[in-house]
């Protein structure tokens, strides 16, 4: 029977195995998701089918929406963490990003 953890034979290496969970945790999120876009816009579309024009200014329409969607930021925090808005190396890409910019602009009349 086959494992869907690559490493079983228990030489399990310690960074693959962090790297594994956290690749896996990602996609979690990724297809969790998915699966609040594809609902909220099948309720949305169910709502404008049934009601018309009414639908977007209906509390019932939107407050799966909000709230799930509060989950959703939650389930974001708790998989990149920090890294979510500005990673650990965000300064320093930044930064030579700019300079990158500002070198092309002393070169660009030479």
């Amino acid at each position: 029977m086959e494992n869907n953890y690559p490493f079983d034979n228990g030489n399990q290496d310690d960074d693959y195995t962090k790297a594994y969970k956290r690749v896996k945790r990602i996609k979690g999120f990724y297809v969790h998701l998915l699966v609040y876009v594809l609902v909220n816009l099948l309720i949305i579309g169910r709502r404008y089918c049934d009601r018309g024009e009414n639908t977007f200014t209906d509390w019932d329409t939107y407050s799966t929406l909000i709230f799930w969607g509060i989950g959703i930021i939650a389930h974001a925090s708790s998989v990149f963490g920090r890294d979510l808005f500005f990673g650990d190396n965000w300064e320093k890409r930044k930064i030579k990003e700019l300079m990158d910019k500002e070198k092309g602009k002393e070169n660009k009349w030479e």
